[in-house]
């Protein structure tokens, strides 16, 4: 990482003081940081400070001369390997989620062709605005990387979710961006993730409560390793961090079905993170089934098509097969029963006892491999998948 250069864009908030104990923490380590600062942030750190502290000039007017001859806001991104905005307004987010450039800052994320992680801080109501996570989603979409604000006593006195993380979680956001960097380059990666609808009548199904959230998290690291990740995603309502032409949504375990083996060419790694259910209702009613039809209605099922095993034990099978397993008891063994069944080469075991994992950002997994078994603990979601990708790299 040495020498890598990093624009640090910095944000009309009184967190901008905070942006020079990054500046300070990431020339420590060797990293060439030039520093941008919108009208707004001048009102809190001046550009010599910036600049003093960063050894580099640093920019705050679209229409200089000089700084247009010298650098130019187009050169400004293409000369940095990554792009930083911390802290980030709830103004300067809206900008870039809506294409607006009317200052140096907003023009240099907008010509930009590199990578971009915000930092955002703001009052808690601003935050939790509608138009906000709007514009938060909006970003997700576009492969730009959010650090999320902690909660804490604000600037303004209030207590709640806004304060601009530490520069140490920033800093580590951006080591693991250029430690992960390439590491996967092309391979093709197909995650299924969310759960599956099976319905009763046009308005009734039978489903789970996976949200989604452990599928997201992976695709997301394993996009930063610039792998080419796909993701079959079932019924989730989380804001999945992909193109959207790398998202093929689905309902039913039918079409997850479909899907996957339409996505099978030249795959060389499938993640099955996805709930599928097991079963499906055979005498599923094209009319709402009313409760004064029948006293007691009767559903009868059948089996889902098992897209694990289907993977596994295909002609064509990926490199590696991963696959994963909600157990409330028997962890362990149920696991390394599926292992051998669907003939895969890990098995990521949850413990869901209580339901307690589902919709949660923190999970409780175990590792199973064929010789090995790796207890992972109570940790992220996130975390689980940055280890789930270094046993990927490994692999390759």
């Amino acid at each position: 990482m040495k020498n890598k250069k990093i624009l640090l864009i910095i944000t009309g908030s009184i967190a901008a003081y905070k942006s020079m104990d990054l500046v300070r923490l990431l020339k420590k380590n060797s990293f060439d940081v030039t520093c941008v600062l919108t009208k707004a942030a001048c009102e809190f750190i001046t550009p010599l400070l910036a600049s003093s502290i960063s050894g580099n000039k640093t920019y705050n007017e679209l229409f200089s001369i000089e700084d247009e001859l010298e650098m130019g806001h187009i050169n400004l991104s293409r000369q940095s390997d990554l792009i930083v905005v911390a802290p980030a307004s709830a103004d300067f987010i809206a900008k870039i989620a809506n294409g607006m450039a009317d200052d140096l800052a907003s023009n240099v994320v907008l010509a930009s062709n590199k990578k971009i992680i915000i930092a955002p801080a703001m009052n808690e109501k601003m935050w939790e605005k509608k138009s906000t996570q709007d514009n938060l989603k909006e970003l997700l979409q576009s492969n730009i990387t959010i650090v999320d604000p902690q909660k804490d006593v604000l600037a303004c006195g209030e207590f709640g979710i806004g304060k601009m993380a530490n520069p140490e979680e920033i800093y580590a956001q951006i080591e693991q961006f250029f430690l992960n960097q390439n590491l996967l380059k092309g391979k093709k990666i197909l995650i299924t993730g969310g759960s599956t609808y099976e319905p009763i009548d046009p308005v009734r199904f039978i489903g789970n409560h996976s949200s989604g959230k452990q599928a997201i998290a992976i695709a997301e690291v394993l996009n930063e390793m610039n792998a080419d990740v796909t993701l079959v995603a079932g019924n989730i309502h989380e804001t999945i961090a992909l193109p959207k032409e790398k998202i093929i949504t689905v309902k039913t375990a039918e079409e997850m079905f479909e899907a996957v083996k339409n996505n099978m060419a030249k795959l060389e790694v499938f993640i099955g993170c996805a709930a599928v259910s097991d079963f499906k209702v055979k005498n599923f009613s094209k009319e709402k089934i009313k409760k004064t039809a029948t006293k007691n209605p009767v559903l009868e099922l059948e089996k889902n098509p098992d897209i694990l095993e289907f993977v596994g034990n295909n002609k064509k099978r990926p490199k590696l097969v991963i696959g994963f397993a909600a157990e409330s008891n028997n962890l362990e063994r149920f696991a390394k029963e599926k292992l051998v069944n669907k003939n895969c080469d890990l098995i990521v075991a949850n413990n869901v006892a209580e339901g307690k994992i589902f919709g949660s950002n923190m999970t409780n997994a175990i590792f199973v491999k064929k010789n090995k078994v790796e207890k992972l603990g109570e940790c992220s979601k996130s975390e689980l998948a940055l280890a789930l990708s270094h046993f990927i790299c490994e692999k390759f």
